[in-house]
């Protein structure tokens, strides 16, 4: 199949929208179909996929890519299947004109259309490892943030956890399954003289009678058995089978979830399992995690929203597997915005936040504020502590006391300032500063990184922080429409890079709405702004002009 662009852009003589009667063309002008049609579909740059195709002139053209997204987008924010999303656009004229084909003589959508396209887009990110769509979906956001002319100063980040659509497992589900799956594999092969003592894996009433109808006995001796099948099949089919994904996920099963005794013998391992391990063989991408005191099974995503008294558009995101921290996503997302012409400012909430990061935003003039921070808090007076980081000297205390004597522990970073203990017995600042009296003398321990998250929590006290933390609040709202609204938690696909194919159209749906909403403020206060004003002309007839007034 070879791209070709659409040049069904514009409205012909021969287009169907023009043959309606007008009461109809009102309904449609009137609705949503006209922003979607006039700022949503243009923006979609259709070339950045053509790689996705033939470039053989000589073979079949394919359906128009933009029409594809638009459409897809459409799916997201009407919540419909892809079955309902065809009928829509062949029976509903709106869908028609907000992507642009009502020119078409007839829909260029099948029933594939649109499965088809996700597998190109996936096919083509296993291949490359680039994700198109996400580039589109960032590309658009920046035309829209354009558009409405928002300020790209500010900006917000939240992430939420995606929960894998693929059931909890115990360990004995899951080895039984690794195990059942590689030997009807291998079934498939007629290769059955690998599978000696193991055909019951084959039959369908072996699963429930191994793991739930076997109460009477012990899980463990039920556990050492398929454990040891697994290990026997891996060592009987040796490197044959390695290509195959259930061979895989075998190995890697029994890498996981076993080890091997002294005496050579092979046994479940005791210490729990790792937040990476294999948490189901139908979505073997998805880790474990525990946050905020729930478990969590999938993946997690971050996001980067501008905001300013216009509106708010997400102009960033990230997907990925869920033990990559809040932290990692700061990172990435700074690097990622790189160094700044214009300082910008980055609100996000205390799990964001490192020493690290801040360090990192200020080097690419981008100002990171957190709500909180990370472990425990030092005293704000601690930031008066004066440092030479050269000759690794503490030069004075908050209360401007000058230590007799510095030691520097440089694998640690530790600073320990011994003073007078006459100068810190009495002084106001001793419980603050951390000073510990001893027979003789006084000493405090102390790093610069303290000192760091001092001077910071300190400058988060004041005002002008307190005024951009309540601009990160609103971030929040994303989690819970995504959740709610695009039932982000109930993907019916499997894998990373599967689930956020679906997660990216979702988040072209939030924006489009976005969109639709300011367009439509846009018009409500630009109609307010219009007086007519009525003149007598020289001639003696009445005139009306339309003033925006400001």
């Amino acid at each position: 199949m070879a791209f070709k662009p659409n040049e069904y852009q514009q409205i012909t003589m021969e287009d169907r929208f023009l043959n309606l009667d007008e009461r109809t063309k009102k309904f449609v002008l009137n609705s949503w179909a006209k922003g979607f049609a006039e700022i949503i579909f243009p923006a979609i740059n259709e070339k950045r996929f053509s790689v996705l195709y033939s470039d053989n002139p000589a073979s079949r053209p394919n359906s128009p890519v933009n029409a594809i997204i638009g459409a897809l987008i459409l799916k997201e924010m009407f919540n419909l299947t892809d079955d309902e999303l065809l009928a829509s656009i062949l029976c509903d004229v709106r869908f028609q004109y907000a992507l642009h084909t009502t020119s078409f003589k007839s829909q260029p959508f099948s029933d594939r259309t649109f499965s088809r396209f996700r597998e190109r887009l996936y096919l083509y990110n296993l291949e490359t490892g680039r994700d198109l769509l996400h580039e589109e979906m960032e590309a658009m956001a920046n035309v829209f943030v354009k558009y409405f002319d928002i300020n790209p100063s500010v900006k917000r980040m939240d992430s939420i956890m995606v929960s894998s659509s693929c059931k909890k497992m115990s360990r004995l589900e899951i080895l039984y399954t690794c195990v059942a799956n590689m030997v009807k594999a291998v079934y498939k092969t007629g290769e059955y003289e690998h599978l000696k003592n193991m055909e019951h894996y084959l039959d369908e009433d072996d699963r429930n009678k191994t793991i739930y109808h076997r109460k009477n006995e012990e899980i463990t001796k039920r556990l050492q058995e398929i454990i040891e099948d697994a290990y026997t099949l891996t060592k009987e089919l040796g490197e044959a089978y390695a290509e195959l994904p259930e061979y895989q996920l075998l190995q890697r099963v029994l890498k996981e979830q076993t080890e091997i005794t002294e005496e050579g013998k092979i046994v479940p391992v005791k210490k729990k399992n790792k937040p990476d391990s294999l948490q189901n063989p139908s979505d073997p991408d998805a880790t474990y995690r525990k946050k905020a005191g729930k478990d969590h099974k999938g993946y997690v995503a971050n996001i980067v929203e501008t905001i300013d008294e216009k509106g708010s558009i997400i102009t960033s995101y990230d997907y990925d597997v869920n033990t990559h921290s809040d932290s990692s996503f700061c990172k990435e997302t700074i690097e990622k915005l790189g160094k700044q012409e214009k300082e910008i400012t980055i609100i996000a909430d205390g799990a964001y936040s490192s020493i690290e990061n801040i360090e990192l935003a200020d080097k690419n003039n981008i100002e990171l504020i957190t709500t909180a921070l990370i472990g425990k808090l030092p005293d704000e007076i601690q930031s008066e502590f004066k440092l030479d980081e050269v000759t690794h000297e503490i030069i004075k205390c908050p209360k401007g006391e000058k230590p007799y004597k510095t030691r520097y522990y440089e694998k640690t970073g530790l600073y320990r300032a011994s003073f007078n203990k006459k100068t810190c017995e009495h002084c106001p600042l001793r419980e603050k500063c951390g000073a510990k009296l001893q027979k003789k003398s006084a000493y405090v321990l102390i790093t610069a990184k303290t000192i760091q998250r001092a001077s910071y929590l300190k400058k988060m006290s004041t005002e002008k922080y307190s005024v951009l933390q309540k601009i990160r609040n609103g971030v929040e709202g994303i989690p819970s429409i995504l959740r709610r609204k695009y039932h982000v938690d109930v993907i019916p696909v499997r894998g990373l890079v599967r689930s956020k194919i679906w997660f990216s159209f979702k988040i072209g749906a939030i924006n489009a709405k976005k969109v639709l909403k300011m367009a439509a403020e846009m018009a409500a206060s630009l109609y307010k702004n219009i007086e007519i004003k009525f003149i007598l002309t020289k001639t003696g007839k009445i005139q009306a002009e339309l003033l925006l007034v400001a």
